[in-house]
């Protein structure tokens, strides 16, 4: 299954739901024996029990014959249409829609709406509205003596099913709109730890070559000081000499490749590991953009920045890259990258020269999956989960972070602060 496609998987946890079940069937076998038993109320308590027994035999059929630990769709909708017309049955036998536990008609189709998809949710949600109709004009009486002596009007009657539709409809909404939410930021995170996994990965390949890079210098070096030796003894044989130059043409390619890995000629042993100041993370960032990228990066450092090292962190490098790379794709020449640094503070301010945020998506900057209908750019736009993976990473890392649009230039502004304790302490 592609990662996008989770957020379309819907299913109920068949442990969780068989649990919530048993607490139901064991309050209706409570509320029924202290009713008739205890209060002598008189109803048909043998159909009441029997209706209440078929919803154990469901309950022991989910525990021993269906084997899967989750319910799709399909049966979680079978479920919940047993419990939905059990309920309804049992209400029906003791007073219809008057009955106080009748509120409990809602609760199958809202538990559906957070974890099932719309359609399951919109047809469990017609038919608890069906079966509300039908129990406000179709019941048996409440319980003698109980009838006997409790009359409401007609307005305080027709209105609870009104009111019992409403929380319905209003709870169906919360539940399926913060359902929406809940799986888009779990599958978001899920991508997010799915990245970092691979960049962490490619940071310990990059770490080993880097290292044999590293070791191999010398000896490369050797090889190409013996072969203009060679060259000088063997002058008078082309033969020879024709592959000695191929032999020197070959080590100097090596020596660029070797020098694209370890990305510094004069790099120390400790250098995979080493800590580096931010102006260092942002110089790094920025080359590799530039490599690639068309734009102008200007970058700015105030004449109060300090040096100080900090601790090598994948999270900073990955969520500043995140940023950067966003500037780079709206900008229409320029990003502008300011850092200032003091004893207290270290703050970079990234901005950009291309439209801003649209003002439909400003207040929303941060969430995953989200998409502007305005923008110019529509064809550049994604799915906001760059920013969302940059954000979560650097506030993981003690930033803070605002985003929005520069006041001072057209484009796009975000401002990412740290406290120097913060930072240190990584």
């Amino acid at each position: 299954m592609k990662f996008f496609e989770t957020s379309k998987y819907f299913s109920l946890k068949k442990s969780t739901y068989i649990n919530l079940r048993w607490i139901g069937i064991i309050g209706q076998l409570i509320t029924i024996v202290m009713v008739y038993v205890i209060f002598d109320f008189d109803f048909n308590f043998i159909l009441a029990s029997v209706t209440i027994f078929f919803g154990i035999l469901s309950n022991l059929y989910l525990i021993y014959i269906n084997q899967k630990t989750q319910l799709s769709d399909a049966p979680a909708f079978i479920f919940l249409l047993i419990d939905i017309l059990q309920l309804s049955f049992l209400i029906y036998l003791t007073g219809g829609i008057i009955n106080p536990f009748s509120i409990f008609l809602i609760i199958p189709s809202i538990f559906s709406s957070s974890n099932l998809n719309l359609r399951t949710n919109l047809l469990l949600a017609v038919i608890t509205i069906i079966s509300i109709i039908f129990l406000t004009f179709v019941h048996h009486h409440l319980p003698s003596p109980l009838n006997e002596s409790f009359n409401v009007s007609l307005y305080y009657y027709y209105s609870i099913p009104i009111a019992l539709v409403i929380a319905l409809v209003f709870l169906n909404y919360f539940a399926i709109i913060f359902g929406i939410e809940s799986r888009l930021r779990k599958e978001a995170l899920n991508k997010m730890e799915e990245v970092m996994a691979k960049e962490h990965e490619l940071l310990s390949l990059g770490g080993q070559a880097a290292a044999a890079a590293h070791s191999l210098g010398t000896p490369f070096s050797t090889i190409k000081i013996i072969s203009q030796d060679l060259i000088e003894q063997f002058k008078d044989d082309k033969e020879v000499i024709k592959d000695i130059e191929l032999l020197v043409s070959q080590i100097e390619r090596c020596n660029k490749i070797l020098k694209k890995l370890t990305l510094d000629p004069i790099i120390e042993d400790d250098f995979i590991d080493r800590d580096i100041s931010m102006s260092h993370y942002i110089n790094e960032i920025v080359k590799s953009f530039q490599e690639i990228s068309d734009k102008e990066f200007i970058v700015n450092y105030n004449q109060y920045s300090n040096s100080q090292k900090i601790t090598r962190s994948i999270d900073i490098i990955y969520g500043l890259r995140n940023f950067i790379g966003n500037a780079n794709k709206f900008a229409k020449k320029k990003i502008f990258i300011n850092v200032k640094s003091d004893s207290q503070f270290t703050e970079i301010i990234i901005e950009d020269d291309g439209n801003g945020y649209p003002k439909d998506v400003l207040k929303k900057i941060g969430e995953p999956y989200i998409r502007s209908f305005k923008s110019p750019e529509k064809s550049k736009s994604g799915l906001g989960l760059g920013i969302f993976i940059g954000k979560t990473l650097l506030e993981k890392n003690f930033a803070n972070i605002i985003c929005g649009n520069s006041k001072t230039r057209s484009g796009a502004e975000v401002n990412i602060k740290w406290n120097n304790k913060d930072l240190l302490s990584l």
